[in-house]
């Protein structure tokens, strides 16, 4: 990767699990050294890109690339090459994003203190929720990885126990989020404005979910577990949460709770008893 005004490049070692931030602007080049399938998920703020809500692609080379682009004249200029050499510059790569290296043709070795800085690996880190029995939550914010203030944007991940929940919670920063599903399958429900069941579906292993601002997502894992990927559009997210210590309906006093709900004190204390024993990530029911 190059970043924006770097005068090299930074090679970096990647492996299952691992998050790069990539700033707007950095010229970055991927490769697969090994002998399985290398699988690339991009997630990103698109609401500023060419066409909203897709990525925009800058190429250097290729049949889409800007050499190709400019004329003979305006590259051997640009390059301070003939003209001969400004074609062979530009037309010589005939692929497109993804190309197939000649056997024995070998790329740049990675260097390890970057890597450190610039790369996070999400799967080996501690969790910061675990609950037995329903799975566990990582957060990645820019507290733990300083470079991802550059792009704007935090990360959970979430692995679902078979049958376990993800309770519904909510953006509270007016944060969207991206959810990318990496292993297993489940079931997914979004809330919209006024109470308005927004999704409801089954999800599996490569779906993509967008869950827009202030709208309220909750997950239920099938029999063999789920795992999960968000992307959240600020770095700092905060969440509003419907369950356990921090839950909204714990913290409103007894006479309010009865009120909105139309219900007497005892089930109020009941509902109450419950929601405090209760977590965000929910064991499967016995």
């Amino acid at each position: 990767m190059v970043s924006p005004k770097a005068s090299e490049e930074v090679v970096l070692k990647l492996k299952e699990g691992d998050i790069i931030p990539v700033p707007y602007g950095a010229v970055s080049w991927w490769y697969n050294d090994g002998d399985s399938e290398l699988v690339i998920v991009f997630l990103g703020e698109t609401s500023k890109a060419y066409v909203p809500g897709e990525f925009t692609y800058f190429l250097l080379t290729g049949t889409q690339g800007i050499l190709g682009g400019f004329s003979t004249e305006f590259n051997s200029r640009a390059y301070n090459i003939n003209n001969e050499e400004a074609k062979k510059l530009a037309k010589s790569q005939t692929g497109v994003l993804l190309i197939k290296l000649p056997e024995g043709q070998h790329m740049p070795q990675h260097c390890n203190n970057s890597t450190d800085k610039l790369v996070y690996n999400i799967d080996a880190a501690l969790p910061d929720i675990h609950v037995q029995n329903a799975g566990l939550l990582t957060a990645l914010t820019a507290k733990k990885l300083p470079f991802l203030g550059e792009v704007g944007l935090s990360a959970t991940l979430v692995k679902l126990d078979a049958n376990a929940m993800s309770s519904p919670i909510y953006a509270a920063d007016s944060s969207v989020q991206a959810i990318y599903v990496a292993k297993g399958s489940g079931r997914i429900q979004v809330l919209g404005i006024n109470g308005e069941r927004a999704l409801d579906t089954k999800v599996k292993a490569g779906h993509l979910c967008v869950v827009p601002r202030f709208f309220v997502a909750s997950v239920i894992a099938d029999g063999e577990g789920m795992e999960y990927f968000s992307m959240i559009t600020t770095t700092q997210p905060v969440f509003g949460e419907f369950t356990g210590k921090t839950s909204v309906w714990g913290a409103l006093s007894p006479q309010v709770l009865q009120a909105s709900l139309n219900v007497g004190p005892e089930f109020e204390q009941l509902f109450r008893a419950k929601i405090k024993k209760s977590t965000i990530l929910v064991p499967p029911q016995n």
